[in-house]
Protein backbone atom coordinates (compact mmCIF):
# COMPACT_ATOMS: atom_id res chain seq x y z
CA UNK A 1 0.00 0.00 0.00
CA UNK A 2 1.34 3.44 -0.95
CA UNK A 3 -0.09 6.63 0.56
CA UNK A 4 0.84 10.03 -0.80
CA UNK A 5 0.79 12.88 1.73
CA UNK A 6 3.12 15.29 -0.07
CA UNK A 7 0.66 17.28 -2.17
CA UNK A 8 2.41 20.57 -1.40
CA UNK A 9 5.40 19.25 -3.35
CA UNK A 10 3.24 18.30 -6.32
CA UNK A 11 -0.21 16.90 -7.01
CA UNK A 12 -1.32 14.03 -9.24
CA UNK A 13 -2.55 15.29 -12.60
CA UNK A 14 -6.33 15.19 -12.66
CA UNK A 15 -7.65 12.76 -15.34
CA UNK A 16 -9.60 15.47 -17.26
CA UNK A 17 -6.37 17.50 -17.39
CA UNK A 18 -4.38 14.62 -18.86
CA UNK A 19 -7.13 13.92 -21.39
CA UNK A 20 -7.27 17.55 -22.52
CA UNK A 21 -3.49 17.75 -22.87
CA UNK A 22 -3.35 14.51 -24.87
CA UNK A 23 -5.99 15.81 -27.26
CA UNK A 24 -4.12 19.08 -27.81
CA UNK A 25 -0.80 17.27 -28.31
CA UNK A 26 -2.42 15.02 -30.88
CA UNK A 27 -4.70 17.40 -32.74
CA UNK A 28 -3.76 21.05 -32.12
CA UNK A 29 -0.11 21.53 -33.04
CA UNK A 30 -0.43 25.06 -34.43
CA UNK A 31 1.66 27.99 -33.22
CA UNK A 32 -0.71 30.45 -31.51
CA UNK A 33 1.17 33.37 -33.07
CA UNK A 34 0.40 32.13 -36.61
CA UNK A 35 -2.43 33.86 -38.47
CA UNK A 36 -3.71 30.80 -40.35
CA UNK A 37 -6.44 28.47 -39.09
CA UNK A 38 -4.07 26.08 -37.29
CA UNK A 39 -2.54 28.95 -35.34
CA UNK A 40 -5.86 30.57 -34.57
CA UNK A 41 -7.25 27.33 -33.13
CA UNK A 42 -4.23 27.16 -30.83
CA UNK A 43 -4.72 30.80 -29.87
CA UNK A 44 -8.36 30.13 -29.02
CA UNK A 45 -7.23 27.36 -26.67
CA UNK A 46 -4.83 29.78 -24.98
CA UNK A 47 -7.57 32.36 -24.61
CA UNK A 48 -9.89 29.80 -23.03
CA UNK A 49 -7.21 28.69 -20.57
CA UNK A 50 -6.30 32.29 -19.76
CA UNK A 51 -9.91 33.01 -18.84
CA UNK A 52 -10.09 29.91 -16.64
CA UNK A 53 -6.91 30.77 -14.74
CA UNK A 54 -8.04 34.38 -14.32
CA UNK A 55 -11.37 33.19 -12.94
CA UNK A 56 -9.60 31.12 -10.27
CA UNK A 57 -8.13 34.32 -8.80
CA UNK A 58 -10.89 36.78 -9.66
CA UNK A 59 -8.89 38.61 -12.31
CA UNK A 60 -9.28 39.48 -15.98
CA UNK A 61 -7.94 37.22 -18.72
CA UNK A 62 -5.88 40.07 -20.16
CA UNK A 63 -3.97 40.29 -16.86
CA UNK A 64 -2.65 36.69 -16.99
CA UNK A 65 0.87 35.97 -18.27
CA UNK A 66 1.77 32.30 -18.63
CA UNK A 67 5.18 31.17 -17.37
CA UNK A 68 7.07 27.91 -16.90
CA UNK A 69 5.92 27.66 -13.29
CA UNK A 70 5.76 29.39 -9.93
CA UNK A 71 9.49 30.10 -9.78
CA UNK A 72 9.48 31.97 -13.06
CA UNK A 73 6.32 33.81 -12.07
CA UNK A 74 7.97 34.95 -8.83
CA UNK A 75 11.12 35.95 -10.72
CA UNK A 76 9.15 37.94 -13.28
CA UNK A 77 7.29 39.73 -10.49
CA UNK A 78 10.29 40.56 -8.30
CA UNK A 79 12.84 41.29 -11.02
CA UNK A 80 10.27 42.95 -13.24
CA UNK A 81 9.10 45.34 -10.53
CA UNK A 82 12.64 46.09 -9.36
CA UNK A 83 13.96 46.81 -12.84
CA UNK A 84 10.96 48.66 -14.25
CA UNK A 85 11.94 52.14 -15.52
CA UNK A 86 8.77 53.49 -13.90
CA UNK A 87 9.86 52.39 -10.43
CA UNK A 88 11.05 55.91 -9.73
CA UNK A 89 14.56 54.80 -8.94
CA UNK A 90 13.52 53.01 -5.77
CA UNK A 91 16.06 50.30 -5.01
CA UNK A 92 14.63 48.91 -1.81
CA UNK A 93 12.82 45.55 -1.76
CA UNK A 94 10.93 43.99 1.15
CA UNK A 95 9.86 40.38 1.71
CA UNK A 96 9.00 38.11 4.60
CA UNK A 97 11.70 35.88 6.07
CA UNK A 98 9.65 32.76 5.26
CA UNK A 99 9.24 33.26 1.51
CA UNK A 100 9.92 30.46 -0.95
CA UNK A 101 13.48 30.33 -2.26
CA UNK A 102 12.18 31.57 -5.61
CA UNK A 103 11.72 34.95 -3.93
CA UNK A 104 14.56 34.86 -1.39
CA UNK A 105 17.23 33.78 -3.90
CA UNK A 106 16.02 36.41 -6.35
CA UNK A 107 16.33 39.09 -3.68
CA UNK A 108 19.87 37.95 -2.95
CA UNK A 109 20.73 38.17 -6.65
CA UNK A 110 19.35 41.71 -6.85
CA UNK A 111 21.17 42.63 -3.66
CA UNK A 112 24.45 41.72 -5.32
CA UNK A 113 23.54 44.18 -8.08
CA UNK A 114 22.94 47.09 -5.72
CA UNK A 115 19.40 46.76 -4.42
CA UNK A 116 18.82 46.97 -0.69
CA UNK A 117 16.59 44.29 0.83
CA UNK A 118 14.72 43.91 4.10
CA UNK A 119 13.31 40.61 5.42
CA UNK A 120 10.31 40.94 7.71
CA UNK A 121 10.28 38.78 10.85
CA UNK A 122 7.38 36.48 11.72
CA UNK A 123 5.94 35.56 15.09
CA UNK A 124 5.97 32.11 16.68
CA UNK A 125 3.02 31.02 14.52
CA UNK A 126 4.69 32.20 11.31
CA UNK A 127 2.66 35.35 10.69
CA UNK A 128 4.04 38.73 9.58
CA UNK A 129 2.92 41.61 11.80
CA UNK A 130 1.74 44.69 9.87
CA UNK A 131 3.83 46.82 12.24
CA UNK A 132 6.97 45.09 10.96
CA UNK A 133 6.17 46.17 7.41
CA UNK A 134 5.31 49.69 8.51
CA UNK A 135 8.75 50.00 10.10
CA UNK A 136 10.49 48.64 7.00
CA UNK A 137 8.87 50.83 4.33
CA UNK A 138 10.72 53.86 2.97
CA UNK A 139 10.18 56.24 0.08
CA UNK A 140 12.67 54.06 -1.85
CA UNK A 141 10.68 50.84 -1.50
CA UNK A 142 9.76 49.58 -4.97
CA UNK A 143 8.20 46.23 -4.07
CA UNK A 144 6.88 44.26 -1.11
CA UNK A 145 6.58 40.47 -1.51
CA UNK A 146 4.70 38.39 1.06
CA UNK A 147 3.34 34.94 0.22
CA UNK A 148 -0.34 34.20 0.74
CA UNK A 149 0.16 30.69 2.17
CA UNK A 150 3.42 29.21 3.37
CA UNK A 151 4.48 25.99 1.69
CA UNK A 152 5.89 24.36 4.83
CA UNK A 153 3.42 25.23 7.60
CA UNK A 154 0.40 26.40 5.60
CA UNK A 155 0.01 29.67 7.50
CA UNK A 156 -2.00 32.38 5.76
CA UNK A 157 -0.69 35.94 5.85
CA UNK A 158 -2.71 39.19 6.28
CA UNK A 159 -1.97 40.09 2.69
CA UNK A 160 -4.79 42.60 2.21
CA UNK A 161 -3.62 44.72 5.17
CA UNK A 162 0.01 44.49 4.10
CA UNK A 163 -0.83 45.45 0.51
CA UNK A 164 -2.66 48.60 1.67
CA UNK A 165 0.40 49.65 3.64
CA UNK A 166 2.71 49.05 0.69
CA UNK A 167 0.51 51.09 -1.63
CA UNK A 168 0.39 53.95 0.87
CA UNK A 169 4.18 54.09 0.60
CA UNK A 170 4.09 54.01 -3.22
CA UNK A 171 5.31 50.41 -3.55
CA UNK A 172 3.92 47.52 -5.58
CA UNK A 173 2.79 44.39 -3.76
CA UNK A 174 3.47 40.83 -4.93
CA UNK A 175 2.12 37.66 -3.37
CA UNK A 176 3.20 34.10 -4.07
CA UNK A 177 -0.14 32.28 -4.09
CA UNK A 178 1.28 28.97 -5.31
CA UNK A 179 0.21 27.09 -2.16
CA UNK A 180 -3.09 28.95 -1.74
CA UNK A 181 -4.78 28.73 -5.14
CA UNK A 182 -7.21 25.83 -5.29
CA UNK A 183 -7.15 25.40 -1.49
CA UNK A 184 -8.70 28.64 -0.24
CA UNK A 185 -10.61 31.40 -2.05
CA UNK A 186 -8.19 33.76 -3.80
CA UNK A 187 -9.50 37.07 -5.13
CA UNK A 188 -7.06 39.69 -6.35
CA UNK A 189 -9.50 42.54 -5.75
CA UNK A 190 -10.11 41.54 -2.15
CA UNK A 191 -6.40 41.05 -1.56
CA UNK A 192 -5.53 44.34 -3.24
CA UNK A 193 -2.28 43.00 -4.70
CA UNK A 194 -0.56 44.03 -7.92
CA UNK A 195 1.16 40.75 -8.79
CA UNK A 196 0.15 37.19 -7.94
CA UNK A 197 2.04 33.99 -8.82
CA UNK A 198 0.52 30.56 -9.55
CA UNK A 199 1.80 27.08 -10.42
CA UNK A 200 -0.39 24.50 -12.18
CA UNK A 201 1.06 21.36 -10.60
CA UNK A 202 -0.02 22.47 -7.13
CA UNK A 203 -3.73 22.08 -8.01
CA UNK A 204 -3.96 19.08 -10.31
CA UNK A 205 -2.30 20.51 -13.40
CA UNK A 206 0.96 19.58 -15.15
CA UNK A 207 4.46 20.58 -14.10
CA UNK A 208 6.30 23.18 -16.13
CA UNK A 209 3.53 25.76 -16.43
CA UNK A 210 2.41 28.61 -14.20
CA UNK A 211 1.10 32.13 -14.41
CA UNK A 212 1.60 35.62 -13.10
CA UNK A 213 -1.45 37.80 -12.67
CA UNK A 214 -0.44 41.43 -13.30
CA UNK A 215 -2.83 44.21 -12.34
CA UNK A 216 -3.50 46.39 -15.36
CA UNK A 217 -1.18 49.41 -15.31
CA UNK A 218 1.41 47.85 -13.00
CA UNK A 219 4.99 48.71 -13.85
CA UNK A 220 6.95 45.61 -14.82
CA UNK A 221 10.01 44.97 -16.97
CA UNK A 222 10.13 41.77 -19.03
CA UNK A 223 13.06 39.51 -18.19
CA UNK A 224 12.74 37.28 -21.28
CA UNK A 225 12.99 39.22 -24.51
CA UNK A 226 12.33 38.16 -28.07
CA UNK A 227 8.90 37.94 -29.65
CA UNK A 228 5.73 39.73 -28.60
CA UNK A 229 4.07 36.80 -26.88
CA UNK A 230 2.14 37.29 -23.64
CA UNK A 231 1.63 41.00 -24.29
CA UNK A 232 5.39 41.58 -24.47
CA UNK A 233 5.80 40.31 -20.90
CA UNK A 234 7.32 36.90 -21.67
CA UNK A 235 8.82 36.10 -25.08
CA UNK A 236 8.74 32.61 -26.56
CA UNK A 237 6.19 30.29 -28.15
CA UNK A 238 3.66 29.26 -25.53
CA UNK A 239 3.44 25.66 -24.28
CA UNK A 240 -0.11 25.17 -25.51
CA UNK A 241 -0.79 21.64 -24.17
CA UNK A 242 0.48 22.51 -20.69
CA UNK A 243 -1.41 25.80 -20.62
CA UNK A 244 -4.60 24.03 -21.67
CA UNK A 245 -3.98 21.58 -18.83
CA UNK A 246 -3.57 24.45 -16.38
CA UNK A 247 -6.85 25.95 -17.56
CA UNK A 248 -8.73 22.69 -17.04
CA UNK A 249 -7.13 22.23 -13.62
CA UNK A 250 -8.09 25.79 -12.64
CA UNK A 251 -11.72 25.17 -13.56
CA UNK A 252 -11.81 21.89 -11.63
CA UNK A 253 -10.22 23.52 -8.59
CA UNK A 254 -12.68 26.42 -8.65
CA UNK A 255 -15.69 24.15 -9.02
CA UNK A 256 -14.85 21.95 -6.01
CA UNK A 257 -13.08 24.54 -3.82
CA UNK A 258 -15.47 24.78 -0.87
CA UNK A 259 -16.35 21.09 -0.74
CA UNK A 260 -12.74 19.95 -1.01
CA UNK A 261 -11.50 22.47 1.54
CA UNK A 262 -14.00 21.21 4.12
CA UNK A 263 -13.11 17.58 3.40
CA UNK A 264 -9.37 18.15 3.68
CA UNK A 265 -9.68 20.24 6.83
CA UNK A 266 -11.58 17.41 8.52
CA UNK A 267 -8.95 14.88 7.45
CA UNK A 268 -6.08 17.12 8.57
CA UNK A 269 -7.70 17.71 11.95
CA UNK A 270 -8.24 13.97 12.35
CA UNK A 271 -4.57 13.36 11.58
CA UNK A 272 -3.37 15.98 14.07
CA UNK A 273 -5.76 14.92 16.79
CA UNK A 274 -4.64 11.30 16.58
CA UNK A 275 -0.94 12.16 16.45
CA UNK A 276 -1.15 14.36 19.53
CA UNK A 277 -3.21 11.75 21.40
CA UNK A 278 -1.11 8.71 20.50
CA UNK A 279 2.43 10.07 20.51
CA UNK A 280 3.96 12.01 23.41
CA UNK A 281 6.34 14.87 22.72
CA UNK A 282 4.60 16.11 19.58
CA UNK A 283 3.55 19.65 18.62
CA UNK A 284 1.87 21.36 15.67
CA UNK A 285 3.83 24.17 14.02
CA UNK A 286 2.09 27.21 12.58
CA UNK A 287 -1.11 29.17 13.14
CA UNK A 288 -3.83 26.59 13.95
CA UNK A 289 -6.75 28.81 13.02
CA UNK A 290 -5.31 30.59 10.00
CA UNK A 291 -3.84 28.20 7.46
CA UNK A 292 -4.72 26.28 4.32
CA UNK A 293 -6.86 23.23 5.07
CA UNK A 294 -4.53 20.53 3.75
CA UNK A 295 -1.24 21.23 5.53
CA UNK A 296 0.12 20.05 8.87
CA UNK A 297 3.67 20.53 10.11
CA UNK A 298 4.44 18.41 13.17
CA UNK A 299 7.47 18.20 15.47
CA UNK A 300 8.41 14.85 17.02
CA UNK A 301 10.68 15.31 20.02
CA UNK A 302 13.77 13.12 19.97
CA UNK A 303 13.43 12.08 16.32
CA UNK A 304 15.44 13.27 13.32
CA UNK A 305 13.07 14.32 10.57
CA UNK A 306 15.04 12.60 7.81
CA UNK A 307 14.96 9.31 9.71
CA UNK A 308 11.23 9.62 10.28
CA UNK A 309 10.65 10.39 6.60
CA UNK A 310 12.57 7.25 5.61
CA UNK A 311 10.80 5.18 8.26
CA UNK A 312 7.40 6.25 6.98
CA UNK A 313 8.44 5.65 3.38
CA UNK A 314 9.30 2.07 4.33
CA UNK A 315 5.75 1.80 5.65
CA UNK A 316 4.43 3.08 2.32
CA UNK A 317 3.75 6.67 3.40
CA UNK A 318 5.21 9.64 1.49
CA UNK A 319 5.71 12.86 3.46
CA UNK A 320 8.40 15.56 3.43
CA UNK A 321 10.59 17.60 5.72
CA UNK A 322 9.58 20.85 4.03
CA UNK A 323 9.94 22.45 0.62
CA UNK A 324 10.69 19.99 -2.18
CA UNK A 325 12.85 22.70 -3.75
CA UNK A 326 15.17 22.53 -0.72
CA UNK A 327 15.46 18.73 -0.58
CA UNK A 328 18.97 17.36 -0.27
CA UNK A 329 20.15 20.11 2.06
CA UNK A 330 21.12 19.40 5.65
CA UNK A 331 20.20 22.92 6.71
CA UNK A 332 17.18 23.22 9.04
CA UNK A 333 14.04 24.83 7.66
CA UNK A 334 14.44 28.59 7.29
CA UNK A 335 10.71 28.90 7.94
CA UNK A 336 10.83 27.15 11.32
CA UNK A 337 14.01 29.01 12.27
CA UNK A 338 12.34 32.34 11.46
CA UNK A 339 9.51 31.34 13.83
CA UNK A 340 12.08 31.08 16.65
CA UNK A 341 11.87 27.31 17.10
CA UNK A 342 14.86 25.57 18.68
CA UNK A 343 17.34 23.76 16.44
CA UNK A 344 16.18 20.44 17.89
CA UNK A 345 12.58 21.17 16.99
CA UNK A 346 13.36 22.43 13.50
CA UNK A 347 15.29 19.22 12.82
CA UNK A 348 12.49 16.98 14.09
CA UNK A 349 9.60 18.38 12.05
CA UNK A 350 7.88 16.85 9.05
CA UNK A 351 5.12 18.10 6.78
CA UNK A 352 1.96 16.19 5.94
CA UNK A 353 0.13 17.72 2.98
CA UNK A 354 -3.17 16.22 1.89
CA UNK A 355 -4.91 16.37 -1.45
CA UNK A 356 -7.54 15.03 -3.83
CA UNK A 357 -6.40 11.42 -3.43
CA UNK A 358 -6.37 11.45 0.39
CA UNK A 359 -9.00 9.35 2.17
CA UNK A 360 -10.05 8.62 5.76
CA UNK A 361 -8.50 5.19 5.33
CA UNK A 362 -5.18 6.80 4.41
CA UNK A 363 -5.19 8.91 7.57
CA UNK A 364 -6.06 5.94 9.76
CA UNK A 365 -3.32 3.86 8.15
CA UNK A 366 -0.78 6.57 8.92
CA UNK A 367 -1.76 7.13 12.54
CA UNK A 368 -1.88 3.38 13.16
CA UNK A 369 1.75 2.96 12.05
CA UNK A 370 3.30 6.26 13.05
CA UNK A 371 3.60 5.54 16.82
CA UNK A 372 5.68 2.40 16.21
CA UNK A 373 7.96 4.19 13.74
CA UNK A 374 8.53 7.08 16.16
CA UNK A 375 9.02 4.69 19.09
CA UNK A 376 11.61 2.67 17.22
CA UNK A 377 13.58 5.78 16.25
CA UNK A 378 13.46 7.15 19.77
CA UNK A 379 14.69 3.84 21.20
CA UNK A 380 17.72 4.00 18.92
CA UNK A 381 18.83 7.23 20.60
CA UNK A 382 17.82 6.18 24.11
CA UNK A 383 14.57 8.18 24.30
CA UNK A 384 11.02 7.03 24.91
Amino acid sequence: MRIYLDHNATTPVAPPVAEAMARVLRDEFGNPSSVHAFGQRAKALLDEARSAVAALVGGAASEIVFTSGGTEADNLAVRGAAEAPESGGGRHLVASAIEHEAVLATLKALERRGWRTTLLPVDASGVVAPAALENALTDQTALVSVMLANNEIGTLQPVAALARMAHAAGALFHTDAVQAAGKVPVDVSTLGVDLLALSAHKFGGPKGVGALWIRRGSRLAAHMTGGRQERNRRAGTENVPAIVGMGVAATLAADKLDEEASRLEALRDRLEREILARIAGTAINGAPGCRVPNTSNVSFEGVEAESLLIGLDLEGVAVSTGSACSSGTLEPSHVLRAMGLSSHRTQSSIRFSLGATTTVEDIDYVVDRLPAVVGKLRSLVGRR
